[in-house]
């Protein structure tokens, strides 16, 4: 028989975690109410978790638990409060994006598993390498790969001891995980927050092609190709959709583990399972995994597209006919959810008894006898009972010093205290000493408590800090316009560079003032191409958004800089660059705000950059933007398209807000902001604190105008961050319109 592969539920509220056991799944993923990347599930309390931790491992199920958001610095106590409690329990991973849950985790709760949350974007092998160096035990994998990617990249986690995870069906972002923005800009609901409104999923002004919603993609689903993720060494497949119910989790489980079954005994796999289209979908595809990115991934009904399939089915198309249908699906679907909610209610989440039978005379050490379903054992205390104190030992004194073991899969169901003399005393200190040692125990000797140290203060004196200017650029003309305005230089690299490689290696030659940054997304040979680039180069130092490329810059002992797209926005991120990987400096992410950046302390020797001039990306996809919009002459998406098609379009909402599609020669399709971001306070509000303040001059187009030339904003900016308050006045009248609400608002 083949080897088992894990099957992965979501699981949004009780019921559906429910569902998902009930129906087979070997794993299920949940979140709390604090701290995941879907608000807009119900979620769970912690004092669920412990039961639903018991039902599950009695079911042979393992649970993840998602704290996978960027977490300010404000929400530290808060999270460290939250993981004092969580390593008491039996959870079997906690999925993650932030770098600075990485660092604490690492030093401090090292017992917790650490799963690579999708909005890491991993999407080549020095992302591999660089999520090993954190711990991670396994990488959900970018759901954009196709499966000759998902293989290599499966075969390089598992020389690192990791595993794999691959999205196998369930809602397609069309942007790349975790570097979405256009929820965050337009409604101030972050997707790396958990609250992404799904603007994707909106109508939108009729395209030049008569398309209403041009981004809204097909659902996923791999049910065909279960073979090809078995036969490519993925470890599990994980199912979205924690705010869906608990039929549809039921439903969608079962239908994979029929699959898997078959596949295990070498039996035909069904092309298709009828039940998918029963639940909650939008059609599906696989063309990202198939490698075969085209237009028929899109579908221009964003809602529940089962009730046209079974009319497709029937022959029966009209509007009369897809009525039938529907009611005839509400019918079905009201049987299927009353079984599946009887054999649900069928489950309990109790959390187990656990008594405590307390004896000793004055003179002599306390016993406790401690028994659970599963444990029976006794505590003696290393102090002896005492006829004076503070307080004589009383059922609810017990209860109250004894109330974490309710923050376990435990309760107290009883205490008794007829063998115990009266008026008996014992130090609180020892009966904590007694509690902790009771928890060791039937938590599986886990810690109980873990005192996390805020970050060190800087040594470098405030007033020391002169921040300078520093440019980004992508053409050669502007390298001739600037290279003598006293400014860093950073040229914009492409994602596919191969095409353009000695081309770029001359014109860094040629100026030796350039510094490379790297993109965030390189897959493939594309990173490889990245790589032997940067070999040749040998720069000194160089800014990238892209993981992997900072692990082989450490490895290369060359300086580097974490760009704005890794999402920084915590002291603890920053020790874990520095401490880890060597790093030089970082970018503090433009999504939070003044007091969020005030709070977020510099390490020693380490620097702080931030943008204050830019256009604004909201989205950057794998995905051909110009079908739906203005129409291409190509169906399909082939190599020619990254590397030669350069194109532009504009996309309006129905609030009359425009925004940019810009694709250029060598990148991915980018969606932008209708304004250019300019921040002209930062420096006044939060001084002394930023190393160096970046403009962004590529030539990205926007509402934006610019009334001078480069060189004269140059100028202006520089003599703005000398306190020349008529060089902001006239920074704001040479740039308008523009937008900085993420300054304000933050997250």
């Amino acid at each position: 028989m083949a080897q088992k592969i894990e099957l992965l539920a979501p699981g949004g509220d009780i019921d559906a975690i429910k569902a998902a056991i009930a129906s087979g799944a070997n794993a299920v993923y949940c979140g709390l109410n604090k701290f995941n990347a879907r608000n807009r599930a119900a979620n769970i309390t912690f004092d669920d978790l412990n039961g639903l931790l018991r039902l599950a491992h009695q079911h042979q199920c393992q649970v993840f638990i998602t704290l996978n958001i960027i977490i300010v610095e404000s929400e530290i106590p808060d999270l460290i409060r939250l993981l004092n409690k969580l390593v008491n329990t039996s959870i079997d991973g906690i999925i993650i994006q932030d770098l600075g849950l990485f660092y604490i985790l690492n030093k401090y709760y090292s017992s917790l598993m650490i799963h690579a949350s999708t909005q890491m974007t991993t999407h080549n092998e020095g992302q591999i390498k660089f999520l090993n160096q954190l711990k991670a035990t396994r990488v959900n994998l970018s759901r954009e790969l196709n499966i000759n990617e998902i293989t290599e990249l499966t075969h390089a986690a598992h020389q690192h001891n990791m595993l794999t995870e691959v999205f196998v069906h369930g809602s397609y972002c069309i942007s790349f995980s975790g570097l979405c923005y256009m929820s965050s800009l337009h409604g101030g609901n972050s997707a790396n927050r958990g609250r992404c409104s799904q603007p994707c999923r909106d109508q939108y002004q009729t395209t030049s092609q008569g398309i209403e919603f041009p981004l809204n993609l097909k659902d996923n689903s791999a049910f065909a190709d279960i073979a090809e993720l078995a036969r490519a060494g993925v470890d599990s497949l994980k199912i979205e959709g924690r705010i869906k119910k608990y039929h549809y989790v039921y439903l969608v489980v079962e239908a994979y583990q029929k699959q898997l079954k078959r596949w295990y005994n070498n039996e035909a796999l069904e092309s298709s399972d009828g039940m998918l289209y029963k639940v909650f979908n939008r059609d599906f595809t696989n063309g990202f995994l198939r490698g075969d990115i085209h237009q028929q991934m899109f579908i221009e009904n964003p809602r529940d597209y089962s009730s046209t399939h079974l009319a497709k089915l029937k022959d029966d198309f009209s509007t009369e006919g897809i009525a039938r249908a529907e009611e005839a699906l509400y019918s079905e679907k009201g049987l299927l959810r009353q079984g599946i909610k009887r054999e649900i209610d069928a489950l309990s989440v109790n959390k187990a008894p656990l008594a405590l039978v307390l004896s000793g005379q004055v003179g002599s050490a306390l016993k406790i006898e401690v028994k659970t379903p599963e444990h029976h054992f006794e505590l003696i205390s290393e102090v002896r009972l005492m006829s004076h104190g503070i307080k004589a030992l009383d059922e609810k004194q017990l209860m109250t010093r004894f109330k974490a073991i309710n923050d376990t899969e435990y309760f107290i169901e009883s205490i008794d205290l007829k063998d115990i003399q009266s008026n008996a005393f014992l130090p609180f200190k020892e009966l904590t000493a007694l509690k902790n040692r009771l928890l060791y125990i039937i938590n599986d000797s886990r810690k109980t408590y873990v005192a996390v140290p805020k970050p060190a203060l800087n040594k470098t004196k405030p007033q020391e800090i002169e921040p300078t200017l520093s440019v980004i650029i992508d053409a050669e003309e502007d390298v001739e316009l600037l290279k003598n305005s006293n400014v860093d230089l950073y040229y914009k690299l492409p994602n596919h560079i191969a095409h353009q490689a000695n081309e770029l290696l001359d014109l860094f030659g040629k100026h030796k003032c350039l510094i490379p940054w790297f993109p965030t997304v390189l897959i493939g040979d594309d990173y490889g191409d990245a790589i032997a680039f940067l070999q040749q180069l040998q720069p000194q130092r160089l800014v990238t958004d892209n993981t992997g490329i900072a692990y082989e810059a450490n490895q290369m002992g060359v300086d580097w800089v974490a760009g704005p797209q890794l999402n920084i926005v915590n002291s603890y991120a920053l020790l874990t660059l520095q401490e880890n990987f060597n790093c030089a400096g970082a970018f503090i992410s433009n999504e939070i705000n003044r007091q969020q950046i005030r709070n977020i302390t510099r390490p020693d020797d380490f620097q702080l950059y931030y943008s204050i001039f830019h256009p604004i990306v909201l989205m950057s996809s794998r995905q051909c933007l110009f079908h739906q919009t203005i129409g291409c002459e190509k169906e399909r998406m082939d190599e020619d398209c990254l590397i030669s098609c350069d194109k532009s379009a504009t996309l309006s909402n129905l609030k009359n807000t425009t925004f940019t599609i810009d694709k250029n020669k060598g990148e991915y399709n980018h969606i932008y902001h209708q304004t250019h971001c300019l921040n002209t306070t930062i420096n006044k509000d939060i001084p002394n604190t930023f190393t160096s303040f970046f403009i962004d001059l590529r030539n990205i187009s926007s509402t934006t105008k610019l009334s001078s030339n480069k060189k004269h904003l140059v100028t202006l900016f520089k003599q703005h961050l000398q306190g020349d308050k008529q060089a902001e006045q006239d920074l704001k009248k040479c740039i308008y319109p523009s937008s900085n609400g993420q300054y304000n608002t933050g997250l």
